[in-house]
């Protein structure tokens, strides 16, 4: 049994990103449109893409952590699911979002690392660009000045 670890930066808060994991039609948006089913309470269960991957939640803090068992349709026969926990932080920005999944097969491990990133973090990234940004600006400073260093991006309409 294996890990993998990944962090990566989204242009959401916590709560968005939270949100948007635990909700069947946020789930399956984030993902190109691709079928999922959840649960958000501890027990509940969930899929993804279209029952590949299946699960239930072990531990959920609102806006903080999301910890899963988590398997897939090509899961080994007898072997047990792994374990998926996210930990959200809010960052200049956004979000870090840090993962990691553990006990998993070995031999998929590659696998699995590559098709996070493809599967998930590229399009999550795509869909929260169409979105446009939802994160929060940050407060002024005392005497209502606001440093220009502390504005998130301007984005342009096109």
């Amino acid at each position: 049994m294996d890990n993998i670890r990944l962090v990566t930066i989204l242009p959401a808060t916590p709560e968005q990103l939270y949100d948007a994991w635990l909700s069947s039609h946020g789930h399956s948006a984030m993902t190109g449109g691709v079928p999922a089913t959840t649960e958000a309470r501890v027990g509940g269960r969930h899929t993804a893409w279209d029952g590949y991957i299946s699960g239930r939640n072990i531990e959920l803090v609102k806006g903080k952590k999301i910890v899963q068992e988590w398997k897939t349709s090509e899961w080994p026969h007898g072997y047990p699911a792994s374990r998926l926990e996210f930990t959200l932080t809010a960052k200049e920005g956004g979000t870090e979002l840090e993962m990691v999944h553990s006990k998993v097969p070995a031999e998929q491990v590659a696998d699995y690392s590559s098709g996070w990133k493809s599967s998930y973090w590229e399009p999550l990234k795509e869909y929260l660009a169409k979105r446009g940004p939802r994160v929060p600006p940050r407060k002024r400073r005392a005497g209502g000045a606001s440093s220009p260093l502390m504005r998130p991006p301007r984005h342009r309409s096109r």
